[in-house]
């Protein structure tokens, strides 16, 4: 259990960031305009949107548009006569644009569309070109159900008169040119609903597919040594322009059990405001510690000092002997040194670093033979912790050892005071304990994300109670 000194310290830093705290989720993976636009796009190029457009029925669209307005029925029956074939011969969607809208929780999505439509008519040999631009709007609304978890949803998807431009490309003779007039005037009310009624489907079902491959991607197991960390979706959200993916996380042993879980919101000084990063995936702190206690569990290490670091078993002797020169004299080339580790390092995370506290407790035996130690120490201290990236992986590395506080525990040379051991129990820590940790850390934490999301590095950054990981800047 760790010391009174320890959980003091802790409770004090925990209780300092709660003030003017907001209820934050485990994790939350940020995506923003960036991010959705370009997946989207790929999805709608999944769905072969643009062979839909091209399949447009044009000439049904504005007959079927006619029967309901009796002045353009007879104007389509003219026009008809000298139509053989008409057709959508180009299409291409441009870039969308995603933006936030004037209500709260919702994105607007705009896609323009740029085609080219060719009609065949007796009048002239050549085919008739006029160009067709204009825009889809959607709606993506976080969709509450009183049977399930809330999930995103793009609705309300439309294309209206006021966006559309039609122009004739080349001009023709004026019996043709006025034949495309007609044409043209006859599909300014008829495009925007086959537009609706054909691609707008296809533009839900790209939706629905990006949005479900971004739920995949953050449920893939990571893989830790041991066990591994798995996200699942708490709950979704939209702010600003950014889709925000509240995470519940859970640990699993080698075993695939689960050890911990992190399933609901709590006070904490985690921010997940917009930095207009493409994405980024925030993790608590609580969550960051779990993490860390997997990679570094609690453990008790041996070590033959002298052979280990002959050089601090001969300052540890030469301190021992200011304390009892007897006692010294017994310390022999099998001098044994145990650390328990009371607690896994805990980490504070500050706003552009980051620290850890860990409790341990050290014991001196003469010989590796003895089962008595000459004493024993309580420590309590302190580390640099510095996360960082390398390829794929999030790293961490503690150096820099302070020791905060030295208390005897137990005592068989006679009663001192531990403070004299201070420089020689710092080296052992930097040379024993620390290496051994920072072993433990060194294979790291695989983080894909970054690249399944098209982004092939990521760094990571420190911010109060919370690690962020980013795209790099290229």
């Amino acid at each position: 259990m760790a010391s009174p000194w320890i959980i003091t310290l802790l409770c004090g830093l925990l209780g300092a960031t709660l003030v003017q705290a907001n209820l934050s989720p485990p994790a939350v993976l940020n995506l923003g305009p960036e991010v959705i636009q370009k997946h989207l796009t790929q999805a709608l190029k999944d769905h072969d949107a643009t062979a839909i457009l091209q399949e447009l029925p044009l000439l049904r669209a504005m007959q079927d548009k006619s029967g309901s307005i009796p002045i353009l029925d007879s104007l389509v029956r003219t026009v008809l006569r000298y139509i053989i074939w008409m057709k959508v011969t180009s299409a291409n969607i441009l870039q969308l644009v995603v933006q936030p809208s004037i209500y709260d929780q919702e994105l607007v999505v705009r896609i323009p569309l740029d085609m080219v439509a060719g009609l065949n008519t007796p009048l002239i040999k050549t085919i008739v070109e006029f160009q067709m631009s204009t825009e889809v709007q959607a709606l993506i609304r976080v969709e509450r159900s009183t049977s399930g978890p809330a999930r995103l949803n793009l609705s309300d998807c439309s294309s209206s008169e006021s966006t559309l431009r039609l122009s004739l490309l080349h001009k023709l003779s004026f019996v043709v040119n006025s034949l495309a007039k007609n044409v043209m005037n006859l599909l300014v009310p008829a495009l925007p609903q086959i537009v609706k009624t054909h691609l707008c489907p296809v533009i839900q079902q790209a939706f629905d597919d990006m949005y479900e491959d971004f739920l995949t991607l953050t449920t893939e197991p990571i893989a830790l040594s041991p066990g591994a960390l798995e996200f699942g979706l708490l709950s979704p959200a939209i702010q600003d322009s950014n889709i925000l993916l509240n995470l519940k996380a859970k640990l699993l042993d080698s075993q695939a059990r689960v050890t911990n879980w992190f399933n609901s919101s709590v006070a904490s000084l985690m921010e997940t405001t917009t930095d207009g990063a493409p994405f980024s995936l925030t993790v608590r702190q609580d969550l960051v510690n779990a993490i860390v206690t997997t990679l570094v569990p609690k453990e008790e290490l041996v070590i033959l000092l002298r052979f280990v670091i002959p050089d601090v078993a001969r300052q540890l002797q030469t301190d021992i002997k200011e304390i009892n020169a007897e006692a010294a004299n017994k310390l022999g080339p099998t001098q044994m040194l145990k650390i328990f580790t009371h607690s896994t390092p805990h980490i504070v995370l500050n706003e552009g670093s980051a620290t850890a506290a860990q409790s341990v407790v050290l014991e001196v035996f003469p010989t590796n033979a003895d089962v008595r130690p000459f004493f024993s120490l309580g420590i309590e201290a302190s580390y640099e912790a510095q996360f960082f990236t390398e390829g794929n992986r999030l790293m961490l590395n503690f150096n820099n050892v302070s020791i905060e506080r030295i208390k005897l525990m137990i005592s068989d040379i006679n009663l001192f005071d531990p403070e004299v051991l201070r420089d020689t129990l710092t080296k052992i820590l930097e040379y024993a304990l620390l290496p051994n940790e920072n072993g433990k850390l060194r294979t790291g934490v695989p983080m894909s994300m970054s690249k399944a999301l098209g982004y092939e590095k990521a760094v990571c950054s420190v911010s109060k109670g919370a690690l962020k990981l980013t795209p790099a800047s290229s």
